[in-house]
């Protein structure tokens, strides 16, 4: 159903956005769409600067961009202070979340125990099974492979999307998405040497993950131990991920592809990780600390704090070192430049002495 561009404003004024109109009021919108693909029916933004050239070009009906940049005058604008969030209340507003069809009638390879309890409109495909003293809220959906084992706990709104298997004890909060592949509760690398062998120590700990968190495709999140692993309230991580046993993640926290937490990590509220970070065991990582992508941390990382490298360190060392190794190959020549006048010293002070 089509939109006019008014009707479009309105709907970021209802999210709290300012906005202004620039050029064509009653131009349609169907959707949203990057500057590149969008069709003179979709809505299209600009939040950084580098794809400013694609406001020339671009076939889109109108674009939201922030005041001040300057854009061709027959390009149909909406002005905010921060398009990036703007754009994200449209594709909310225009295109909605993913929507969950209703689940075919269960067949024989549904397995509900008798203990279980689920929580009406529960949404159950073909293919899962629920084992014995399940807990489970109102409006969950389980697609087709997933696995609930004994005494596991999930509250409402929960998504659980095909083959995700949660382990014995796991508990899971409300409006909690775990994408396809994502394993929670299995056993962390728990093992003693004892004789030259390594014996398996027993993972008696469980799993919590509370309220808001989303979780991508083939994670991985280890048991504890002893006590809990624990992922915090409104924290969002990527795919590939892998957290340790008895790991803490703290709230509202985000976790890029292929992060590696090692077991007994502390990590606070706010922090970003970035892809392929990797993170030894038994250090912490302070509030609204940035990881950078790549970077092996093995101490500590203070509070508001940035780190970069291998090992990680401070951003500004870290950007040092990365300079320095741009002039290695100058420094190599002079280096060699220097020997051989110092060779050639040596041999004028040899002639002499003799």
């Amino acid at each position: 159903m089509p939109h006019t561009l008014v009707d479009v404003c309105r709907r970021l004024e209802k999210h709290g956005f300012a906005a202004e109109i620039v050029g064509d009021r009653d131009r349609e919108i169907v959707g949203v769409a990057t500057l590149e693909d969008a069709t003179d029916r979709e809505i299209s933004f600009l939040s950084n600067p580098k794809y400013e050239r694609m406001l020339g070009r671009t076939q889109a009906a109108a674009v939201v961009l922030k005041p001040g940049v300057v854009a061709p005058d027959e390009l149909a604008q909406i002005r905010v202070d921060d398009p990036y969030a703007a754009i994200t209340a449209l594709i909310v507003e225009l295109h909605g979340y993913r929507k969950h069809r209703a689940a075919p009638d269960r067949t024989d390879d549904t397995r509900i125990a008798p203990s279980a309890i689920v929580g009406e409109n529960a949404t159950i495909y073909p293919g899962v099974t629920i084992d014995e003293d399940v807990r489970i809220g109102r409006n969950v959906v389980l697609y087709p492979g997933v696995y609930v084992g004994p005494r596991c706990q999930i509250g409402d709104d929960v998504i659980c999307y095909p083959n995700v298997v949660l382990y014995d004890d796991t508990r899971v909060g409300n409006r909690v998405t775990l994408h396809a592949g994502t394993v929670v509760g299995n056993d962390g690398l728990g093992y003693a040497p004892v004789n030259g062998k390594w014996i398996k120590i027993p993972q008696i700990g469980h799993v919590e993950i509370e309220d808001d968190v989303e979780i991508g495709s083939n994670c991985s999140i280890d048991r504890a131990t002893l006590g809990r692993t624990r992922v915090g309230r409104g924290t969002k991580m990527s795919n590939l991920i892998a957290i340790g046993h008895g790991t803490h993640v703290g709230e509202d926290c985000m976790i890029v592809a292929q992060v590696g937490l090692a077991g007994s990590v502390t990590v606070g509220n706010h922090v970003t990780l970035a892809g392929q970070a990797g993170i030894v065991g038994h250090i912490s990582i302070g509030d609204h600390a940035t990881v950078g992508a790549k970077a092996g941390v093995t101490n500590n990382v203070e509070a508001n704090e940035t780190v970069l490298g291998q090992p990680a360190v401070p951003i500004t060392e870290a950007k040092r070192r990365v300079l320095s190794l741009g002039h290695l190959p100058e420094l190599r020549q002079k280096v060699r430049q220097m020997q051989k006048e110092l060779d050639a010293l040596r041999e004028q002070v040899r002639g002499r002495a003799t």
